[in-house]
């Protein structure tokens, strides 16, 4: 028999857990594809089809009716579409394309697309690049595998694709050849929307068009359409892809089912915005200089509180151009991590104990010429106009604080929403001292003055004085003013930005509208503009300030004054998801055309569904994980215990048996709680959706169970036969 040696030894009791930290350590990074010769910003919207080069390309009638339809929401001349369609089939075999794809965001909150060829067959042998006006316009990919929730079924394949001139069209790179995307809206044969493109362009259109008549009360004219503007800022972890891969909870539910706390976490808060390793670095750079080709404006980036944990912020846009981009940044992300050995999880809660991942939707609106109309000024209690809009937030968030909840629930959400790092689920807003008391002294009668910047008083006769802002920011609030917007922070990592905006377009429009209709009543009687504000604020801020709430939105005091508040407290999913189809969220959408009641119950369906898919794979994986990999590694660590004191025994010496029984307890539990899930697993779980999602959500302690045994073996088993690469290791080397 022949001898092993050490590092064989330990491979054959964990060869995939130590193999995969040897890979690590020996990964050597790709070279990062930057062109020395390459002036900064020169690739900016190289890969997309501008307004720019749409006005190189363009007769001057077929572009201005294009830029009709992006800046002023003109109807869409279809017979501009051939010339679009002629010289974009041009550009982009230009840069090397050989397929054109239809991109639609589909209900599983992922990006979906058909690809076809440019190149038809002739008579003559050879082949013929064609791209007509019609396809540009429409495709139909196949509908009947998307999650519906009843609006279409099974057997119905038919769902159309439509051209959305807002958002241009780009080059996709691969190796083997590139491809022409064209975003676009998905809708079933009678209109109603089958995706989140549809009902975000609906409600930017309702919410635009009230912005524009509280404009006009203001005396403007003539100006562009007013539309929703998003700077999402994305947080990520990165993990090396050889612990990845030897994680199967990782590979099949993003999150970790299993993991001890590791003895250092971020207690110390020194990887907060601390020095970024070279290795991540080359990743950032590589990754940005794509999203700078695709014409994504990545701004900040940095490291984020939790070791592993990054985060990048872009510059504002329109809400569906924000949102096209954000799915091609995420999928980006996981495209070039690849390249440089690792893993990005967008997974809200991918590390128990440690933060999770968020990605805060800022919000404002307006237009090239006014900017955001969410801009105080130096005085704003004299800015009467941005105190109307204001205004019309605070009215929103309040009516309508459940469905911005419901806008972000998820089952994945659900391990992130109210702990430490993240807002709670009460829905409140933060104004910061300088606007709360401007609204104070609305409430009151009338806003008189406005709380000032300050100087900042360091003691360094080098520094130069540093202005400070008349209100701090509030991390733990999930509607907070910061400056010339609101940022929802509730939104999860992982999840589209369209449902946040579709809500929020759609409850500002309503805002909106009562404001316009309360402002032209009150002229059309003779009441003085001016008073006629002042009067719709007072009232505003008195029905709806019990929003506002500057203080610790962590404490548990804050519980017990938001329930004495009226402010609801919908702490699961399961919770939130019925406040998509109370009969006050059917009327608003409805009422400004954003969804019918078919669409609405359709969603409520798609989300019990996705709870439930998603809960059942965690179970079925704790299930798997638990008895084939964790059980197995202890009961050999329990087997050789108990060999060594039988051994000690039979030579007639005293063993001591605490350590055995230290790991035969959680091992018992371990078993115990395993089969209590097996049991569960196997139950009928109901005929609807919601009793699905229910049974789905009475597996959650059962996991716990599971984990929490695992959990404790992983600190007593030898660390030769643990199986999973740990906490420690996944956080820290990298």
């Amino acid at each position: 028999m022949d001898v092993l040696g050490v590092e064989e030894i330990q491979l054959s009791g964990n060869a995939a857990r130590l193999q995969a930290i040897i890979n690590v350590e020996a990964f050597e990074p790709p070279p990062f594809s930057f062109d020395p010769g390459e002036a900064p910003g020169e690739i900016f919207g190289a890969n997309v089809f501008t307004l720019a080069e749409m006005r190189l390309r363009l007769p001057k009638s077929v572009f201005k009716s294009v830029v009709a339809t992006i800046d002023k929401g003109a109807k869409l001349d279809p017979a501009v579409a051939d010339a679009v369609a002629s010289v974009m089939k041009d550009w982009a075999l230009s840069r090397g394309a050989t397929h054109y794809a239809h991109v639609f965001y589909p209900m599983t909150g992922l990006t979906a697309e058909k690809h076809d060829s440019f190149l038809d067959p002739v008579g003559d042998g050879t082949t013929l690049a064609e791209f007509a006006g019609k396809t540009l316009i429409q495709g139909e990919p196949d509908a009947s595998s998307f999650p519906s929730g009843g609006l279409r079924s099974t057997f119905e394949a038919r769902g159309y694709t439509g051209w959305d001139v807002t958002s241009p069209a780009y080059i996709l790179e691969n190796p083997n050849g590139n491809t022409l995307c064209i975003p676009t809206v998905f809708v079933s044969m009678t209109g109603e929307a089958l995706d989140y493109k549809t009902p975000l362009l609906r409600s930017q259109q309702a919410m635009g068009a009230q912005a524009e008549r509280i404009l006009k009360l203001f005396g403007h004219k003539d100006f562009d359409h007013i539309v929703s503007f998003c700077g999402p800022e994305q947080e990520y972890f990165l993990v090396d892809r050889h612990f990845f891969l030897a994680r199967p909870d990782l590979i099949n539910s993003g999150r970790t089912l299993f993991g001890a706390k590791p003895p250092k976490g971020q207690e110390f808060d020194d990887h907060y915005f601390g020095a970024i390793p070279d290795r991540v670095l080359g990743f950032m750079m590589d990754t940005e200089r794509e999203l700078f080709k695709l014409g994504i404006p990545a701004k900040t980036r940095h490291n984020e509180v939790a070791p592993g944990q990054f985060e990048i912020a872009p510059m504002f846009e329109r809400a569906n151009i924000a949102a096209d981009h954000q799915q091609l940044l995420m999928t980006t992300f996981k495209t070039i991590a690849k390249k440089h050995g690792m893993e990005c999880l967008f997974h809200e809660k991918p590390f128990a104990g440690v933060n999770g991942s968020g990605k805060h939707v800022n919000f404002s609106l307006g237009n090239a010429q006014f900017g955001s109309l969410l801009v105080p000024g130096d005085t704003p209690h004299e800015n009467a106009q941005f105190l109307v809009f204001c205004a019309a937030v605070i009215r929103a968030v309040h009516k309508f604080a459940g469905l911005l909840r419901v806008s972000v629930a998820s089952a994945t959400n659900d391990h992130r929403l109210g702990a430490n790092e993240a807002p709670p689920a009460i829905i409140s807003i933060f104004l910061g001292d300088q606007l709360a008391d401007v609204f104070d002294q609305i409430a009151k009668g009338a806003a008189t003055s406005s709380k000032g910047k300050g100087t900042m008083i360091i003691g360094v006769d080098t520094l130069p004085e540093l202005p400070t802002d008349p209100g701090d920011r509030n991390r733990t609030s999930p509607f907070a003013f910061t400056g010339n917007r609101f940022e929802f922070r509730a939104p999860g990592s992982g999840q589209t930005i369209n449902v946040p905006m579709i809500i929020l377009n759609t409850i500002m429009a309503d805002s909106l509208d009562y404001m316009a209709n309360v402002l032209e009543k009150a002229v059309a009687d003779g009441e003085g503009f001016d008073e006629a504000v002042q009067k719709l604020l007072t009232e505003i801020i008195t029905e709806h300030g019990a929003v506002v709430f500057n203080g610790d939105g962590y404490s548990d005091n804050w519980q017990i004054e938001a329930a004495e508040r009226g402010l609801p407290n919908l702490k699961t999913t399961l919770d939130s998801i019925p406040q998509l189809v109370t009969p006050e969220a059917i009327e608003v959408f409805e009422k400004y055309g954003v969804f019918n009641a078919r669409e609405l119950h359709s969603r409520e369906e798609v989300r019990y569904e996705m709870y439930a898919l998603t809960v059942n794979v965690e179970a079925k994986l704790t299930l798997e994980v638990g008895s084939t990999v964790i059980l197995p590694a202890a009961i050999r660590y329990q087997t050789e215990l108990a060999q060594n004191v039988a051994a000690l025994k039979a030579a007639g010496v005293d063993a001591d048996t605490t350590l055995l029984s230290t790991v035969s307890a959680p091992i018992s539990e371990l078993t115990a709680a395993l089969t209590a899930l097996k049991t569960a697993l196997g139950a009928h779980g109901g005929d609807t959706g919601k009793e699905e999602a229910e049974h789905a959500a009475s597996l959650l302690p059962l996991m716990d169970a599971v984990r929490a045994a695992a959990d404790t073996l992983e600190g007593v088993v030898a660390d030769d036969l643990w199986p999973l690469p740990t906490y420690q290791e996944m956080l820290y080397i990298l």
